[in-house]
């Protein structure tokens, strides 16, 4: 069950005020920038070594978010013509700590007992495919969305306890980090959500300060990539 202090959902460099850096850390080349496409700030975290250029929270490795959330989103977009590299480290109802990593490096999907590696192809963009390898010139904005306790059923039969660290490596823009146990639905409104009676299917819109921002007349879906694992 969620915690109080989590629920609906947790705005995670929000919360732990990641623009401080007193309880997250950053390595080699991490920026904060304002984007006015995207209405606020993101940080870009770019590098020729994912270990040389990092974003991380906790601060420290020893410490854990502790975030219980089902649903982790991401909101990022890869550098063009670039890898990145993105691990999350997960703890079961055991106490094993594993590491989900994400990767436009990774050729394969490759599991041991305490590390799955998810390779990332990047999306569409205009050009209509998808593509393996370093991300393609026009590769969007992308709302990523991982099912942590199905990942860790579905791949180690473990259960999910916790999200204890994020390491977000280069080469990557991102706007945000979120975990509930609501699965957002982008480009749906709030008025839409109501009519359609999304709620009892456990669905909702995406909360404001996590939304990426739709122009009037366009569709959310002609702009940016949606990722469900």
């Amino acid at each position: 069950v969620l915690a109080a202090w989590q629920r609906p959902y947790l705005n995670v460099f929000k919360h732990f005020r990641v623009e401080e850096w007193k309880r997250s850390a950053k390595e080699g080349d991490v920026a904060a920038l304002t984007d006015t496409r995207m209405k606020g700030t993101i940080y870009r975290i770019r590098g020729s070594n994912p270990a040389s250029s990092y974003l991380q929270l906790p601060r420290a490795g020893t410490q854990s978010l502790g975030l219980t959330g089902r649903y982790l989103y991401l909101l990022f977009r890869p550098l063009p013509h670039k890898h990145f590299l993105v691990h999350l480290d997960v703890a079961t109802e055991e106490n094993q700590v594993v590491r989900i990593s994400f990767s436009n490096l990774f050729k394969e999907f490759k599991s041991t007992a305490t590390w799955l590696q998810f390779p990332f192809v990047c999306g569409a963009g205009s050009e209509g495919t998808a593509r393996r390898g370093a991300a393609p010139a026009d590769v969007r904005w992308t709302c990523l969305v991982l099912d942590l306790p199905s990942l860790l059923a579905l791949y180690l039969s473990r259960r999910y306890s916790h999200l204890r660290g994020v390491k977000l490596c280069c080469n990557l823009l991102v706007k945000n980090l979120c975990t509930s146990d609501l699965l957002f639905e982008p480009g749906v409104t709030f008025a839409e959500a109501r009519l359609g009676d999304l709620s009892c299917r456990g669905v909702a819109p995406m909360p404001r300060e996590l939304a990426f921002p739709v122009p009037k007349g366009e569709k959310w879906h002609n702009l940016y990539d949606y990722i469900r694992y």
